[in-house]
């Protein structure tokens, strides 16, 4: 089988577990884009593992709870469980799995799981990558509008007389999680690229500042 052909399977295997229940900011687009950021991280790790990145990639989300649900932080061992259950029944190679359900494992923020692989590292940047630049920033307002919050306080939007509070306020996000990511990333090339990505969105701010007054 063809990587072509296995990412192909992965995704029908994910869209099949997910069913009617669909995540604007974590679908099918997602994955795919988390999976070419990690084949333009690999370009630097040639030892990286394409298959096992590959499987980790199209799996690290099969199991996607809200933001604010209460085991929110178990849902990327769930995904790597879920990734390993069904692999086991394939032709994938058995040595493998554990690298694949350490990757998927490490890569959520709120499982704070420290990436110990060489492709646990390119995933988790790779999938960091997606809360940056104008991706970033469409995904960080689809979240808010979904959990009920406000674009930003109109009266303070850069929180300078009040906490921070990105539950309230979506354009809080940007200081409280998203600008803080650029810091986390595991490899030179996913730096390079959440740097480039960040100023992007602080010029966004710039300017949705100046248009708000």
């Amino acid at each position: 089988m063809t990587p072509t052909e296995r990412q192909a399977t992965y995704e029908a295997a994910v869209l099949a577990h997910w069913g009617a229940a669909r995540d604007a900011a974590h679908d099918l687009g997602h994955l795919r884009r988390v999976w070419r950021n990690c084949q333009r991280i690999a370009l630097d790790h040639p030892e990286a593992d394409a298959e096992v990145l590959l499987a980790a990639a199209i799996f690290h989300d099969v199991v996607n709870l809200p933001k604010n649900h209460p085991d929110r932080a178990q849902a990327s061992r769930l995904s790597a469980e879920f990734a390993c259950t069904w692999l086991a029944q394939t032709d994938f190679p058995p040595e493998k799995l554990n690298a694949v359900a350490h990757a998927i494992a490490a890569h959520s923020f709120s499982a704070g799981i420290a990436p110990e692989t060489l492709e646990a590292r390119i995933l988790q940047d790779a999938d960091r990558l997606e809360a940056l630049g104008a991706l970033g920033i469409a995904r960080m307002f689809s979240v808010a509008g979904a959990m009920g919050g406000a674009l930003f306080d109109s009266g303070d939007p850069l929180a300078q007389n009040r906490p921070l509070d990105d539950r309230a306020f979506a354009l809080d996000h940007l200081e409280v999680k998203l600008f803080p990511i650029v810091q986390t990333m595991q490899t030179a090339e996913g730096r390079r690229m959440a740097e480039e990505a960040a100023e992007w969105m602080a010029s966004f701010r710039t300017r949705l500042l100046r248009e708000i007054g």
